[in-house]
C-alpha cells in the first residue's frame, strides 16, 4: 500500500512541477528578460504595467508549484535516476522553449562574442566599444565592462554569432543548447561520480538537476554555468578513476568557461593518489594533472589568441552589491550601522573592506580544506572539495542563484544528507523576477542583518565548540588516581 501511495505523490509531483513550468514559461512571455522589454524595475514598476500584476502572479505560482513538487519528489524518495531525469526533462522543457527569465546575462554572452568577433579584445573592452547590435538588451552594469569569462566560452559565443548572422532569437537559442549540453553533461557525470563515491545517485540527481534552479537560471537564462559543471564532474570522476591527464584536461576546459572550477582542481589531485599523502606522490600527481590542465588550456588560448586576459576581467564582477554574498552583507550591515551615527561616507568603504577580508578568510579556508582532505578515501575527498566549493561560492563578492550549481552538484555526488542545502535551492528560486530584477535589492536591509546574525551565531557556535572539545581533553588529567578505570 505504501508503495502504492509513494508511486502516486511522484505522480502528482511530476505533473505539479510541469504546471508550475508551464505557468513560468507564461510569465517569461508576460515580462520576461525580452529584449527591449519595458518590464525592468522594481515590482511597483513591473505591477503598473499592464500585463505586470499577470506577470508576477504567475511567477509566483509557478514557482511555488515547481519547488513543491521538486520537494515532494524528495520527501517521497526517487525510485531511481532515470526517473528523475525524464522529471526533469518534463519540468525544463516549456522553460526551454520559452524567453529568457530572470536573467539578461544572454544578451552580454552574446555582445561578447560579437566584440571578439569584431576583432576586438574582449578582455580590454566592453560591448559598447564595438558597438554591439544588441547593446540595447544588456543591463547598463555590463555594458562597458570587459569579458570575465574564459576563452572556450568566448570563442563558443562568437561562433555562434557568426551562425546567427544578425539574429538575435537564433543567438539565444543557440546559447540555450549550449547551456542544455552543460547540463546534459552534468548528469552524466553526476550519476558516474555518486556512483564512484558509494553514493544513490537518484537522490544526488534530484538534488542537483531536477530543482527549479536548473530550468529557470541555466537552462531559461542559457547560463555558461551548466557548461562550467559538467566539465569539472567530469574532470572529478576521470580523477577517482586514476587518469591524471585527463582529468587535467577537463579541469583546463572546465576553467577556460569559468574560472570558479578552478577551486576543485587541486582536490582531483588528491583522487588520484588517495590514500596516499606523501609529498613524493603528491608531486607526481600533481604534475600529471598540472600537465594536462596547461595543455588543454594551452591549444584554447593559442587558438583564440586570448590567454588569460579574463583575470582582469574578474575584478568586474562585484560591481553589484547584494546581500547574498557573506561578505557584501556584513559590509552592508555594518554600513547602516554606521549610519546611525552619521557616518554615512563609510558605507562603501565598509563593503570593499567586508570584501577583502572575505578573500583573506577563503584563502586560509581552501588551505585548510585541502590539507584536512589528504589521505581520505574518494567519498570524504569529493566532500572536502565540495565545501571548498562551497566556500568560494560563499565568500565571493557576489552570489547569483545560478552560481548555486557548481556546489550543490557536488555536495549531491558525495551524498551530502543536511537539509540546509534544500532550503538554500528553494529559496534561491525565489530570488529574482521574470525580467531579471533582484529581490536582494529590494531587501537589502533586512537581509544584510539576516546574514550578519547568521556569521555570528556561527563564530560564537564555531568558538563553544572548540572551547567544548579542549575541556573534553583537558577531562582525563583532572581524574584523581582512584577514579581511573582499573587495567584488566
Amino acid at each position: 500500500m505504501g508503495d502504492v501511495s509513494g508511486l502516486y505523490r511522484l505522480r502528482v509531483a511530476r505533473y505539479l512541477g510541469l504546471l508550475g513550468a508551464l505557468l513560468l514559461a507564461g510569465a517569461a512571455y508576460l515580462g520576461g528578460s525580452l529584449p527591449g522589454s519595458d518590464l525592468r524595475g522594481t515590482p511597483a514598476r513591473v505591477l503598473a504595467t499592464p500585463t505586470g500584476p499577470y506577470c508576477l502572479a504567475a511567477w509566483l505560482v509557478g514557482t511555488a508549484l515547481m519547488v513543491a513538487a521538486w520537494l515532494l519528489v524528495g520527501r517521497t524518495g526517487p525510485p531511481s535516476a532515470r526517473w528523475v531525469l525524464v522529471t526533469a526533462v518534463i519540468w525544463v522543457l516549456p522553460l526551454a522553449l520559452a524567453p529568457p527569465l530572470s536573467s539578461r546575462d544572454v544578451y552580454a554572452y552574446a555582445c561578447q562574442g560579437a566584440v571578439y568577433l569584431g576583432g576586438l579584445d574582449p578582455y580590454r573592452v566592453g560591448p559598447a566599444a564595438l558597438p554591439c547590435p544588441w547593446l540595447g538588451t544588456m543591463s547598463y552594469v555590463w555594458r562597458n565592462t570587459p569579458a570575465p569569462y574564459g576563452p572556450l566560452y568566448l570563442a563558443i559565443s562568437a561562433g555562434i554569432v557568426k551562425v546567427a548572422a544578425g539574429h538575435l532569437w537564433v543567438v539565444i537559442a543557440l546559447l540555450r543548447l549550449v547551456a542544455v549540453a552543460g547540463i546534459g553533461l552534468t548528469a552524466v557525470f553526476l550519476r558516474r561520480l555518486a556512483r564512484a563515491c558509494g553514493v544513490d545517485d537518484a537522490r544526488a540527481a534530484w538534488l542537483a538537476l531536477a530543482s527549479p534552479v536548473i530550468g529557470v537560471n541555466l537552462i531559461s537564462g542559457a547560463h555558461n554555468d551548466g557548461l562550467m559543471v559538467g566539465l569539472c564532474l567530469a574532470g572529478l570522476f576521470l580523477a577517482v578513476r586514476r587518469r591524471p591527464l585527463a582529468s587535467g584536461a577537463l579541469f583546463g576546459l572546465a576553467v577556460a568557461v569559468k574560472a570558479t572550477a578552478g577551486v576543485a582542481l587541486p582536490f582531483a589531485v588528491l583522487l588520484v593518489v588517495r590514500p596516499e599523502r606523501s609529498p613524493r606522490r603528491l608531486a607526481a600527481a600533481t604534475a600529471w594533472v598540472a600537465a594536462g590542465f596547461v595543455a588543454a588550456y594551452g591549444v584554447i588560448a593559442l587558438a583564440t589568441g586570448l590567454g588569460v586576459g579574463w583575470l582582469s576581467g574578474l575584478k568586474y564582477s562585484g560591481v553589484t552589491i547584494q546581500w547574498t554574498s557573506v561578505p557584501t552583507a556584513v559590509g552592508i550591515a555594518l554600513g547602516y550601522v554606521g549610519r546611525l551615527f552619521g557616518a554615512t561616507h563609510l558605507s562603501l568603504g565598509l563593503v570593499v573592506g567586508a570584501r577583502a577580508v572575505g578573500m583573506a578568510v577563503l584563502a586560509v579556508a581552501l588551505v585548510a580544506i585541502w590539507w584536512r582532505a589528504r589521505g581520505r578515501g574518494a567519498r570524504e575527498i569529493v566532500g572536502y572539495a565540495a565545501w571548498a566549493l562551497l566556500a568560494a561560492t560563499l565568500l565571493a563578492p557576489v552570489f547569483h542563484p545560478w552560481y548555486w550549481l557548481l556546489p550543490i552538484a557536488v555536495l549531491a555526488a558525495a551524498g551530502f544528507e543536511a537539509r540546509w542545502p534544500v532550503v538554500v535551492t528553494a529559496a534561491a528560486a525565489f530570488l529574482v523576477l521574470p525580467d531579471g530584477y533582484s529581490l536582494t535589492r529590494a531587501t537589502r536591509m533586512p537581509g544584510s542583518f539576516a546574514v550578519l546574525a547568521g556569521v555570528i551565531w556561527f563564530g560564537w557556535r564555531y568558538l563553544a565548540r572548540r572551547r567544548s572539545l579542549a575541556e573534553g581533553s583537558a577531562q582525563p588529567d583532572q581524574i584523581e588516581p582512584t577514579e581511573r578505570i582499573p587495567a584488566g
